[in-house]
């Protein structure tokens, strides 16, 4: 019953400001039992989680991205959001969004992931 859906720009110019929007089904986003990431996967490399929001609207952000990234949310549309500023080629990747069950996270659920691409 729990989806999650990734929307945003496929394509985004070196220095411009990446947002990306996960949609929520399924779930309430204010609940306590659950955190929401942002994970994203550069072609040819592993997973890299990028920050979490949790039920009150706290954030933690990884600390190689977190002088350029936000996570924001919007309880009325059940959908939180990412900003990644002043992007670069190495930013290009599949970015996924992610539910994590406070208890078991065996229980995650995933978005599809949507692919961005940096370029000029």
């Amino acid at each position: 019953q729990v989806q999650l859906q990734e929307s945003g720009p496929g394509l985004v110019k070196p220095s411009q400001t990446l947002t990306l929007t996960c949609t929520v089904s399924g779930a309430s986003i204010t609940t306590n039992y659950y955190y929401y990431s942002w994970i994203r996967q550069p072609p040819g490399k592993g997973l890299e989680w990028m920050g979490v929001i949790g039920h009150s609207g706290v954030t933690v952000y990884s600390p190689a991205l977190k002088s350029r990234t936000s996570i924001s949310r919007d309880t009325s549309k059940n959908h939180f959001t990412l900003q990644l500023r002043s992007v670069t080629p190495e930013d290009t990747a599949v970015y996924y969004c992610v539910q994590l069950d406070h208890e078991a996270h065996s229980n995650d659920y995933w978005g599809q992931g949507t692919q961005v691409t940096v370029s000029s």
